[in-house]
């Protein structure tokens, strides 16, 4: 469920569970998921091919990465984004607050014609406690 709604800077805050849409394809040089690789977990950038719904975690410092598996760069790659976000977040082992990006409204997202209501449903249905972070 959504518990509240943020503008700013996702990295920032204080929250110590983050998570980002990643794509099956496993190319993740761009977007948030590529700011993610480039500033903490290069083995991300071009972590080969993956099954929907997995979710990769790493922590560094104090925080939890997490890199949910729910969209594909291929045509209609997006048409189920919603139910595998949903998939991912609920396999996530934490009671605690779950900062996660506003997923599907980037550039990659728009273009591909991702559903931003379906994934904001997505978001509601999960009993996890999520904080969605927009820019």
């Amino acid at each position: 469920m959504i518990i509240k709604r943020v503008k700013g800077d996702i990295l920032q805050s204080e929250y110590k569970h983050i998570a980002f849409a990643i794509n099956m394809e496993g190319i993740n040089d761009s977007g948030f998921a590529g700011l993610i690789s480039y500033r903490y977990w290069p083995e991300l950038r071009y972590c080969g091919e993956q099954e929907m719904a997995t979710v990769l975690t790493k922590t560094v410092g104090d925080k939890t990465f997490y890199a949910l598996v729910c969209h594909s760069l291929k045509e209609e790659g997006w048409s189920q984004a919603g139910s595998w976000l949903y998939n991912c977040l609920e396999s996530i082992k934490t009671e605690e607050e779950i900062a996660c990006v506003a997923v599907g409204t980037g550039l990659i997202g728009q273009m591909m014609g991702a559903n931003i209501n379906d994934i904001e449903e997505a978001l509601e249905k999960t009993k996890k406690k999520i904080v969605l972070f927009s820019l």
